[in-house]
């Protein structure tokens, strides 16, 4: 993700309003917050708009961190001027989502954090006798010894923060012990931290949820019914930050790259005035701490003091969070995590034959990559495994290898991984991707199960090449009929080096309600895969 960073030398709003350009009709600014901190920044907002000598009209829109991101990654949100996520990692992972979509990644100035609110354990009221006396830290979470409600970190930066603080606990040597720890901790995980927190009024005594010290303050002051208490790790705890992000328009930029194409009268003016109007309000906001303390939340840089129920008047000391630390931990958690019922079709037409920069060819790349995948995955995963190029079995363009079964059945899993050592050695033909796809959706229908996800993962190198199969325009007309019947299968496909039709891809994907990824450079696949397992960054629009 392209960012550059500002800072504001200081001054009075009013002073560096007053050295804005002159206000000839006010600009449209939308910004988007995270649901934790939109309310405080709406009010703050619509107070600065009601200055006289502001020149904006301002929609605050509150989504949560985990849309907005993939919404952007997905290449729309070209209207938003400004977003304030949960945590400065949000930028690695849309960047991480928009390239793994094949997607541009989308250029963003990062500002300081107006608010900030550190990672706590929450227990009842009621049931805090359990805990009384006790140390409480991250490796109690680790081993299991504290019994822990840890909501989807998909959604919850908390939770990502609360799983990174767990893996720093880690002894070192023992990352088994923190993979096992995911496991466990997914098992019927909350979707939500406010899910969590009902959980806890019905879990056994002793029991905590991790979630920010500002949620637990929010909780008890909308719900005094069921009280909650922070209670503050004693290894040290990671703190979400909300970073005020400038969105750069793409288009503008590029626009406006050289002298000789800059801008000029009303155009620049606009510009100029949209610019100081984003920076004014970014100020508004850096001044109001006493807002965002009425909302739970410590200042930019973790101080200020709380005068809430449940939390800590004074703050408490925390760390950072590290963002690669954090999408490497999201990544395994997608895939430890997932519940599904997966058809595995992967292309072994001719050109998989290729090598690829690594010295590997593309076959080669990707069957370690599909190795060590399947090799992580939870026994609540069923799998199954198709190859397919062109008429391989008859006229056929797809051949069966393994069965869907679970991987709960270690002679399944280990049949599995044995087809995918097979591959090397079933290379040839062309690409038969339309007929082998819509096989391998009616396949999935015929024993579908309605409490699982039930999908189509579909790994290729080249576009459509069986000039006898159907058409792509017959192919997404039954997709999208099934994809609107009551067994529907999203296809997740991924393409792999520069010569994949990414276009009928996510035409497929669009149709199914599945995604496209891409691993434009094949030394990628790993991660691609990975991504593409999880299938959750790409939400709401694949």
């Amino acid at each position: 993700m392209g960012i550059a960073g500002t800072a504001w030398a200081g001054g009075s709003l009013s002073a560096w309003l007053a050295a804005a350009p002159a206000c000839t009709e006010p600009v449209t600014l939308k910004v988007v917050a995270d649901t934790a901190i939109a309310r405080p920044v709406k009010a703050i907002a619509a107070e600065y708009d009601a200055r006289e000598d502001a020149c904006a009209r301002t929609e605050v829109i509150a989504q949560d961190s985990a849309d907005t991101s993939a919404l952007l990654a997905s290449g729309n949100g070209s209207d938003i001027d400004a977003w304030i996520p949960d945590s400065p990692v949000w930028l690695v992972r849309t960047a991480a989502s928009a390239r793994s979509l094949g997607r541009d990644v989308p250029d963003v100035a990062l500002e300081r954090s107006i608010a900030s609110s550190p990672v706590v354990f929450a227990a009842p009221v009621s049931g805090a006798d359990a805990l009384a006396g006790r140390e409480l830290d991250w490796a109690d979470v680790l081993t299991g010894e504290l019994p822990t409600l840890l909501a989807d970190p998909e959604a919850s930066s908390a939770s990502l923060n609360g799983l990174q603080a767990m893996e720093r606990a880690t002894p070192i040597g023992q990352a088994r012990q923190f993979r096992n720890a995911m496991i466990r901790l997914s098992d019927g995980a909350p979707t939500r931290v406010d899910a969590a927190f009902a959980a806890l009024a019905v879990s056994p005594p002793g029991t905590v949820a991790i979630a920010s010290e500002q949620q637990v303050a929010m909780h008890n002051h909308d719900d005094a019914a069921t009280p909650l208490l922070a209670l503050y790790p004693d290894d040290g705890t990671l703190a979400l930050q909300f970073p005020f992000l400038r969105m750069l328009d793409k288009s503008e930029l590029a626009k406006y790259q050289s002298a000789e194409t800059q801008p000029e009268g009303a155009e620049q003016e606009r510009l100029a005035q949209r610019a100081a109007q984003l920076n004014a309000l970014k100020i508004a906001l850096w001044d109001d701490s006493a807002r965002f303390a009425s909302e739970g939340f410590r200042n930019g840089t973790g101080g200020g003091e709380l005068k809430q129920d449940g939390v800590l008047a004074d703050a408490t000391e925390v760390g950072s969070a590290a963002a690669s630390a954090q999408v490497s931990i999201l990544r395994n958690w997608g895939v430890l995590s997932l519940r599904s019922r997966i058809l595995s079709v992967i292309d072994v037409s001719g050109s998989m034959e290729e090598p690829t920069v690594t010295g590997l060819r593309r076959i080669d790349l990707l069957t370690q990559a599909a190795t060590g995948t399947v090799s992580q995955l939870s026994e609540a995963v069923d799998v199954g495994l198709w190859a397919f190029s062109t008429t391989r079995v008859g006229d056929q363009d797809w051949e069966p290898l393994s069965a869907i079964e679970p991987l709960a059945d270690d002679a399944h899993r280990e049949a599995v991984l044995d087809a995918i050592a097979s591959l090397p050695g079933r290379l040839g033909g062309a690409t038969g991707l339309y007929d082998s796809t819509l096989a391998a959706v009616e396949a999935v229908r015929e024993n579908y199960d309605p409490a699982n996800v039930n999908s189509v993962l579909l790994l290729t190198d080249g576009r459509n090449e069986d000039e006898n199969g159907i058409s792509r325009e017959a192919l997404l007309e039954q997709l999208t009929a099934i994809a609107e019947s009551d067994r529907p299968v999203p296809v997740v496909l991924v393409g792999i080096g520069p010569d994949t039709d990414l276009e009928s891809m996510r035409l497929i994907a669009e149709a199914t309600g599945g995604a496209a990824y891409s691993a434009q450079r094949p030394e990628d696949l790993k991660t691609v895969l990975t991504d593409a397992l999880s299938q959750r960054s790409c939400r709401p629009n694949c």
